[in-house]
């Protein structure tokens, strides 16, 4: 979701709406050099086993459909971007758009925006919470248990709407023209989750992250914050125009027919 999330979260993480704060507990990010990321350097993950290499004409064919796509998208969704930044000034005030820390291609640290769906100022303490209980079992979340904070009482009424239809993901679509995210690729990282990341996850920053992909297809709000991982290392593995397409063309159902 990124586009793809009948808010289930967790667009985990995607839908937190607090900027990401303090680092894990352990004195730096799991596994990666802290410094580093603060000087907006790359972040040194372990080495895990590189996917396959790919040539200059294919990176930048990617790209060249990533910019087309995000234009096109921009357009088609304008009118509904316009409404919902209405409606969430009119609601209560406060800022259009919520920025957040996330990591991306290389582990590089940059900017996401979504529409604010929270109140103003929400704590991230019951997102790290809910990361941590999901990390904790490994298991798949039932249906009526956890998933995404859509029912969180730090939503507001336009958020909650906004989310259901993973709307609020909408404006990521700058982060696309910025080159900071892909259409289709892994969710966007939160610091506080690399912690539980074992070290074949780290596979996910072989590849720019994306507005939609293989988890958020895959039933997001069933599938357990590990299997979530498990799913963008696959995607990396499996990454091909082929499987990027199958994914937009999944993207619409996921957003609103209850599968995101």
């Amino acid at each position: 979701m990124s586009l793809g999330q009948k808010h289930p979260p967790t667009d985990l993480g995607e839908g937190e709406e607090a900027p990401a704060s303090s680092p894990p507990p352990n004195g730096g990010v799991a596994r990666a050099t802290r410094s580093a990321g603060d000087r907006g350097e790359p972040l040194r993950a372990e080495p895990a086993e590189s996917p396959p290499a790919r040539t200059a004409r294919s990176v930048d064919g990617r790209r060249v459909l990533d910019v087309l796509l995000a234009c096109v998208l921009l357009v088609l969704a304008s009118p509904v971007m316009l409404v919902a930044a209405l409606a969430i000034r009119l609601e209560g005030g406060g800022p259009v758009l919520y920025r957040q820390r996330r990591y991306g291609k290389d582990m590089r640290a940059f900017t996401m925006l979504k529409f604010r769906t929270m109140t103003d100022g929400a704590s991230s303490a019951p997102h790290r919470a809910y990361i941590a209980r999901l990390a904790g079992n490994g298991r798949p979340v039932p249906v009526s248990g956890l998933r995404k904070l859509t029912d969180d009482a730090r939503v507001t009424r336009v958020g909650r709407r906004l989310r259901r239809a993973s709307l609020d993901e909408l404006p990521q679509l700058l982060n696309v023209l910025a080159g900071h995210m892909s259409i289709v690729g892994p969710r966007p990282a939160i610091e506080y989750e690399l912690e539980f990341y074992a070290p074949h996850h780290y596979e996910r920053f072989a590849v720019r992250p994306g507005l939609t992909g293989l988890w958020q297809v895959s039933g997001r709000n069933r599938v357990g914050f590990l299997e979530m991982l498990d799913r963008d290392v696959e995607y990396v593995r499996r990454r091909s125009l082929a499987l990027d397409l199958l994914i937009l063309a999944k993207t619409p159902l996921a957003m609103f027919g209850g599968t995101a």
